[in-house]
């Protein structure tokens, strides 16, 4: 199953300059390099399944966009080839929503 590194638009304008900013023993803030909001991804389970999902190649860069999967809490969420987000580990579907969103 091809997947690829995820991305998403700052939330406030939309800027696809988005990087991580923390570590994920600690918490998923996200910063805007154009405006310089800040703001945190989660996940919800969307509904269904997938197996044998395999992580990108090239693999995401450190400071790329990342979130945990709500149900496994791994971070090796990626988006499939339709825009789905699917959890490697446990295959779960996800659906994304920002959250803590802070305009600089």
């Amino acid at each position: 199953m091809k997947t690829a590194a995820i991305s998403f638009p700052c939330p406030v304008c939309q800027s696809t300059e988005v990087f991580y900013s923390c570590t994920p023993n600690c918490c998923f803030n996200h910063v805007c390099g154009d405006c310089g909001a800040t703001f945190e991804p989660v996940t919800s389970l969307a509904g269904g399944a997938l197996r044998g999902v395999q992580p990108p190649h090239p693999p995401p860069e450190a400071a790329g966009p990342t979130v945990a999967c709500i149900k496994c809490d791994s971070i090796a969420v990626y988006a499939l080839e339709d825009g789905r987000l699917v959890c490697a580990k446990c295959g779960s579907l996800l659906a994304l929503e920002m959250t803590e969103i802070a305009p600089s």
